[in-house]
């Protein structure tokens, strides 16, 4: 089935992108974590105008590409976001907020698609590729900065990320113990075990959640005109 993206989805797509996907995973995923919505016509005539309306504003042209570029290579992106003791982001900045960050500041539009990169998920300096037009790149200087502090040193984010990848490496395995061994009961049949209540509550019906997709689409069709009237009598 069709959604439209609501964030961005690493490998899935962008912010505002019309994607097809299971209809399990929009059900179960997507939907409940408010990623995504339903495809309904009318939405993606909306997305389509916006899409143009944005190419407007993109270099049609070399010379309008190299400007651009000269623009970004002086422009520093300051992002502040949550993140943890280790650097780690509560959350991540994607090639949307970069793209939306530069319009905001610099009144620069470039194609998310053209920026190289998937998720930033750690604080630190990061040089961004743009492919601003054919054979015109530029890297864009991009601080992630702890909400309401500064970024350490070099040396100081290289030991944090040290740090939290040593403590997420999983721990060697004991030496096994000789034990005696105990007699092994019958494993339930998997259509015994029952789903936990997390899952419980994430799962839909299918018949509820078909109702719910006709529901939308139905509501998004533009209504039936009245027959006008001819003046005549019956």
């Amino acid at each position: 089935m069709d959604v439209i993206l609501r964030e961005d989805v690493e490998k899935l797509g962008l912010k505002g992108e019309v994607v097809s996907v299971a209809r399990g995973y929009a059900r179960n995923f997507l939907l409940p974590r408010k990623l995504a919505e339903l495809a309904t016509p009318g939405k993606v005539a909306e997305i389509q105008k916006r899409d143009e309306q944005r190419a407007r504003h993109e270099a049609r042209t070399a010379d309008q590409a190299e400007q651009i570029a000269d623009v970004l290579r002086k422009t520093v992106l300051r992002f502040e976001v949550q993140a943890g003791p280790t650097g780690t982001l509560f959350g991540s900045v994607t090639p949307t907020n970069i793209a939306e960050e530069l319009w905001r500041t610099r009144k620069v539009r470039v194609d998310r698609k053209k920026i190289g990169i998937d998720t930033i998920k750690r604080i630190g300096r990061y040089e961004v590729p743009i492919e601003v037009f054919q054979d015109v790149s530029v890297d864009v200087k991009t601080l992630v900065v702890p909400e309401g502090g500064e970024l350490p040193p070099e040396e100081e984010l290289a030991a944090m990320a040290a740090a939290e990848a040593a403590a997420n490496a999983p721990a060697e395995a004991p030496a096994p113990a000789e034990v005696e061994e105990a007699p092994v009961e019958d494993a339930a049949p998997v259509d015994e075990l029952e789903p936990t209540a997390e899952e419980s509550a994430e799962q839909v019906p299918d018949d509820a959640f078909d109702h719910a997709v006709d529901e939308a689409l139905v509501a998004d069709e533009p209504a039936a005109a009245e027959p006008e009237e001819d003046g005549t009598e019956a």
